[in-house]
């Protein structure tokens, strides 16, 4: 036996999607709609990029760091992996703990940073 066909045909509906300023009519599938929406990363913040346990942290609130420096030791995946400031500033907050097991993403670390202007002075963001 044949399975009958509903007569109601599902009607495809276009949706506008633009892309550099280009207009495109497209189909845009339930994934597309429910995706996480990107947002330009903030600098202050430092983020873990694989999850694991923190097994050594090297700073505390308030301490001055320079670009560089060693702000704690993340073990994953058999492997021992320090993470370094990416710039010169201050420690707003430590987030982590010495043996917290922490997920990818996790803000480990909120800095205060300097920026250097055109004139080589420190301007505070």
């Amino acid at each position: 036996m044949k399975k009958k066909e509903d007569k109601k045909s599902k009607e495809i509906v276009f949706k506008t999607l633009y892309v550099e300023e280009t207009k495109y009519k497209t189909i845009i599938t339930k994934k597309f709609e429910n995706r996480k929406v990107w947002q330009n990363p903030d600098s202050s913040l430092v983020y873990s990029i694989i999850p694991g346990t923190v097994s050594k942290v090297y700073v505390t609130d308030g301490d001055t760091i320079n670009e560089g420096d060693k702000l704690l030791v993340l073990d994953a995946m058999k492997m021992k992996n320090t993470i370094r400031v990416p710039y010169s500033g201050v420690i707003k907050k430590v987030n982590v703990i010495e043996g917290q097991s922490i997920s990818k993403g996790f803000v480990m670390v909120e800095l205060d940073i300097q920026l250097l202007n055109i004139d080589n002075k420190e301007v505070n963001s």
